[in-house]
């Protein structure tokens, strides 16, 4: 809390004012979240405001971190760098729900994204209004500021051997002025590395370590397409008419698939769309029913964009936006059940799969996944394919197999050598082949939603660090997460 002298003049005055500053405590908390304090640590000085735990970012990954933590009693702080929170899922409108399963095709979905993944699937949560509902009950009661860039970033070395802290960060607000916060935690749940990216660690060779690239390279953004007016049974009914499925691939192309809510596929067409910018691709189909005849698409590759730099998405998203008509009437004209499809709206964001990741205490590593590795620390489990997206020199997106279910150990979302520095969602910390498979939405945020319950837990309540969990924690850690939470970690 940011602490100003009293000067008691009398009695009177004095508790005049302390009344007034409590009936004005609950109205700080929601409505000027930088002058919050922590209920574990002291204020830290004039213009500085401390909590437990600040997430830079509103992706849904590190929101349910923040949620878990702030349900548990701690006081949590989103800095958000985007104008609007939701990220990717939100305002980028990534409505195509990926599953992770291992190889007798169980679910891995697990914690509280599964409530959204039972929504998806029995069709109440598939438009944009319903998705936004559910992340609103999220994020309520935690502060959140959005539109700040940090300007810098206070780091302290500890004694010999322990690494380092980030003491403090300074951010930008959107009304001009610098603000200073200090936390027992910092977790960077951003696209673009608004945290990690000044802390000085080594970044994690990306899509260029593939073909012994020397400049960083990056899986290509998409830009999601919405329609109307689309008949998705004469889609469906299209390739019931070509079966069997090699008569379909032969036909629409490889992994073409369409039931009574998904279709993926038809790159046979799709692939001979000639974009008018060529910083744009149609891939193959990976299409949502929203039912009543509107369909979400995330087939719009867009190349060259920088997370980091809002110009470079502006544009990215100006140039996508233009492209849509073209696209929505190659579709009218070569997929079935599109004849009359028109434009249904556009995002304001885009779907960003990758961008730089930096050294964590344990690097994943593609052998884990394929062995199936379960670690002594496990927060999350994930099955999905190893999925690596396209790029200017990796023409069409690669797969490496399906892994069955494997683990990902706390250590993989510890930023190395920083004893309080947590990454989420896309900043984990994995090899280009494992971030194939790791990188999906229900596999990083049951991460989070694990790292929170942790904080609540273990640092609130047992006052010991997450670096300082030992393999005779973790056993009690997995009883209790599976007892109280339903959330399976260990094979």
């Amino acid at each position: 809390m940011q602490t100003k002298p009293w000067k008691r003049r009398n009695d009177l005055r004095f508790y005049f004012l302390l009344f007034s500053a409590a009936l004005l405590l609950p109205w700080i908390g929601r409505h000027a979240p930088e002058a919050a304090a922590s209920g574990q640590t002291p204020s830290c000085g004039p213009g500085c405001s401390r909590y437990d735990v600040v997430v830079l970012g509103s992706e849904i990954e590190g929101v349910l971190l923040a949620k878990e933590a702030h349900d548990a009693g701690l006081n949590v702080l989103i800095l958000d760098p985007r104008r609007k929170p939701g990220g990717e899922l939100i305002q980028g409108q990534m409505l195509v729900l990926d599953e992770p399963n291992d190889n007798r095709k169980r679910s891995l979905v697990q914690g509280e994204l599964k409530h959204l993944y039972d929504g998806y699937k029995a069709g109440t949560i598939r438009r944009l209004p319903a998705f936004e509902g559910y992340y609103r009950k999220l994020i309520e009661g935690i502060p959140l500021r959005s539109g700040i860039a940090v300007d810098g970033v206070e780091i302290e070395d500890l004694a010999p051997g322990k690494g380092k802290t980030v003491r403090s960060l300074t951010y930008l607000a959107e009304d001009g002025k610098l603000y200073q916060v200090q936390a027992g935690y910092f977790v960077d749940n951003t696209d673009f590395n608004a945290l990690t990216s000044h802390l000085g660690n080594r970044r994690i060779p990306g899509m260029e370590s593939l073909y012994n690239g020397k400049k960083p390279d990056y899986m290509a953004a998409t830009y999601m397409l919405r329609f109307k007016n689309v008949d998705w049974s004469k889609l469906h009914q299209a390739v019931l008419d070509h079966y069997p499925l090699t008569n379909v691939r032969k036909k629409f192309g490889a992994n073409t698939y369409v039931d009574r809510d998904f279709a993926t596929g038809f790159s046979n067409l799709t692939y001979n769309y000639r974009p008018r910018d060529s910083r744009l691709m149609l891939r193959g189909l990976n299409a949502t029913y929203q039912k009543d005849g509107e369909v979400i698409i995330n087939s719009l590759l867009v190349y060259d964009v920088d997370p980091s730099d809002p110009k470079s998405v502006g544009s990215a998203v100006v140039r996508a936006k233009a492209e849509s008509p073209y696209i929505a009437k190659y579709l009218r004209e070569h997929i079935p059940g599109f004849e009359k499809a028109q434009l249904g709206g556009y995002p304001d964001y885009l779907y960003i799969r990758d961008y730089n990741r930096y050294e964590t205490e344990y690097v994943l590593d593609y052998p884990d996944l394929m062995s199936g590795r379960m670690f002594w620390d496990n927060v999350t489990v994930g099955g999905y394919p190893v999925d690596l997206q396209a790029t200017r020199v990796v023409k069409k997106g690669i797969g490496y197999g399906k892994p069955d279910r494997y683990g990902i150990p706390l250590r993989s979302f510890e930023l190395k050598s920083y004893d309080n520095v947590l990454v989420a969602g896309k900043n984990v910390g994995a090899r280009i082949k494992a971030y194939g498979s790791a990188r999906i939405i229900p596999t990083t945020a049951l991460a989070g939603q694990t790292m929170g319950i942790l904080l609540g837990r273990e640092w609130k309540q047992r006052h010991k660090r997450l670096s300082e969990l030992t393999p005779a924690d973790f056993r009690r850690i997995h009883q209790y997460l599976k007892k109280d939470y339903g959330i399976v970690l260990t094979r």
